[in-house]
């Protein structure tokens, strides 16, 4: 069984409400040059739930289940700061006013540029909300931290949700942990070169189509697990031989270039001594973890 220090995390209770879809005013334009206006990113998607696919939609950066923000109007200042960097993965969300009071969900994952929290709820109790309810987040899992493997580092997770991934250790100072998806470094887009992997997401381009098919890009669900190659997200997204991210997929695919379905971190490694060993599980969903 994994070691963490579960029992030494900080739990805050953190507000939010749903956010209001977003549109710009003008046209975008898609990576083939063609104009689109259609639905994005924000608002509670009635049909659009965590384990549906991340393609095929028509909507450009679709966020599925019900985002929320702190304040709409700031969203790069506190408190919507504070909420994207501690609700975690798997923590508990809770209606706490209107039609839908008491009923409960759970965190999937932050979306950058957005700075939504998204948050799986049941289709009838997405049915009764209102962008006037208050949603109380458990938040809790920023410094967990696997107790025998130094080298790993651990954002925007869930102790629970950790515990019910799936993860095996094999052998001296190695863990095997399932993934829908192995993505190659040369995929990931927007993005790369953050500094600060304790919020936000970046995103798996899905611009060439020989590329799509040979990773199976195109199956990616919303909520599954996937495995980044090549990446070391543990000071900042980069690039680094060998390394490897684990991440959770929180948007859907997308129209522009640079773009595609988006990751947040949620394990990384440098791996140099192969400590993360990714294993394809076409299960490994978080809606398969939270009990």
């Amino acid at each position: 069984m994994l070691k963490v220090n579960e029992k030494k995390l900080v739990e805050f209770a953190l507000q939010c409400k749903p956010g209001q879809p977003r549109t710009g005013q003008r046209w975008k334009v898609d990576r083939e040059g063609n104009p689109f206006i259609l639905p994005g990113i924000g608002g509670i998607s009635i049909n659009v739930q965590i384990g549906d696919s991340a393609f095929g939609w028509e909507a450009d950066h679709l966020e599925p289940g019900v985002s929320c923000t702190s304040n709409e109007k700031k969203r790069f200042e506190h408190p919507n700061v504070a909420l994207q960097t501690f609700a975690c993965s798997g923590n508990k969300a809770e209606i706490i006013s209107g039609d839908a009071e008491g009923e409960t969900g759970y965190v999937v994952g932050h979306h950058g540029g957005s700075e939504h929290v998204i948050i799986e709820f049941p289709k009838k109790v997405k049915e009764k909300m209102t962008y006037d309810d208050k949603i109380m987040v458990r938040g809790k899992g920023q410094g967990l931290k696997m107790l025998d493997y130094d080298d790993i580092k651990i954002f925007n997770l869930d102790p629970g949700l950790l515990k019910n991934m799936g993860i095996k250790e094999d052998g001296k100072n190695k863990i095997k942990i399932p993934v829908t998806t192995k993505i190659p470094a040369s995929c990931m887009g927007s993005g790369v070169g953050s500094p600060n992997v304790a919020k936000g997401d970046y995103d798996i381009m899905t611009s060439d189509p020989g590329t799509v098919e040979e990773y199976n890009l195109d199956k990616i669900k919303f909520g599954d697990f996937v495995a980044i190659l090549d990446h070391d997200n543990r000071y900042g997204r980069a690039y680094r031989k060998n390394a490897v991210t684990i991440g959770i997929v929180v948007h859907s695919d997308c129209k522009l270039s640079g773009h595609g379905p988006g990751v947040t971190t949620l394990i990384t490694s440098n791996n140099e001594n192969s400590i993360i060993e990714p294993v394809i599980d076409s299960e490994a969903n978080i809606k398969n973890c939270i009990k």
